[in-house]
């Protein structure tokens, strides 16, 4: 995440130096009657205002694909594997008139995230309990796969920049943005539960659903870079995902590919 915002700012100062210079372009005519050449040079301002962005993509469409985890995990979330997400958005691209490099991006979309644990129940859904509990199940029955799912609903907005505003299909661009969203849904679901000696003694899925635990509204830090319609971007969760004396505090992150276009 910081890698990729650094990133950013650097290509961000760089355009307001360069902005500073007048850029031209040169077309030179020869004209050639009886022994006489003539050549003319026609020097013209490049301005914004001549650029076609009626047709260019705009990145109404992103699909996220991501590795998911957790900053700030007690030893008693004993997460595992490969915890991933799934985030999709439909945006609206609004270019400045001053300077078309640059645009706001704003939209809806859902984002999921599926985070594994290994021998570890969490209580989602035990009644009377004041905080939610993450205990350990390797010394007793336990499933073979197990994880927890979040369902959020976002509103994203982002500050883009493409090097090509033209054809942004065949461009750099990085956003920097935020993203307000509210919880949707909070269950686990357990595959397959097995003895201690890890055999399956009960081939059932079990879900448990509460958001009793949980914030519900959150605010997500957002960064990408892409090449065209593929990028790669990260994200960190500035509000806590515990309610405050509910648990520890926790703060979800994900890095991962992004799809844009259209």
């Amino acid at each position: 995440m910081k890698k990729l915002l650094s990133m950013a700012l650097l290509v961000f100062m760089g355009h307001a130096v360069l902005a500073q210079v007048d850029s031209t372009k040169l077309k030179i005519k020869k004209v050639i009657s009886g022994n006489d050449t003539t050549t003319t040079i026609k020097v013209e301002k490049v301005t914004y205002s001549s650029l076609n962005l009626a047709n260019r993509p705009n990145d109404h469409f992103m699909i996220e694909f991501s590795y998911d985890n957790w900053v700030g995990k007690t030893d008693s979330m004993n997460t595992s594997g490969f915890s991933r997400g799934f985030a999709m958005y439909f945006m609206y691209d609004f270019p400045f008139k001053s300077d078309p490099h640059f645009s706001v991006g704003a939209g809806i979309g859902i984002d999921a995230s599926n985070i594994f644990f290994h021998d570890t129940n969490v209580g989602v859904a035990i009644a009377g309990n004041q905080t939610l509990a993450f205990t350990s199940t390797a010394n007793s029955d336990h499933f073979k796969k197990y994880k927890l799912v979040l369902t959020n609903l976002d509103v994203p907005i982002e500050l883009r920049y493409a090097f090509h505003p033209e054809n942004t299909n065949k461009s750099w661009k990085i956003a920097l943005g935020i993203k307000a969203g509210i919880l949707l849904s909070a269950y686990t679901k357990g595959k397959d539960l097995e003895n201690q000696a890890n055999v399956i003694i009960n081939p059932y899925i079990e879900k448990q659903s509460s958001t009793n635990y949980f914030n519900g509204p959150r605010l997500v830090s957002t960064a990408r870079v892409s090449w065209g319609f593929i990028g790669v971007f990260g994200t960190y969760q500035l509000t806590p995902l515990i309610r405050s004396g509910a648990g520890p505090t926790v703060n979800p992150y994900s890095i991962g590919i992004v799809l844009s276009g259209l």
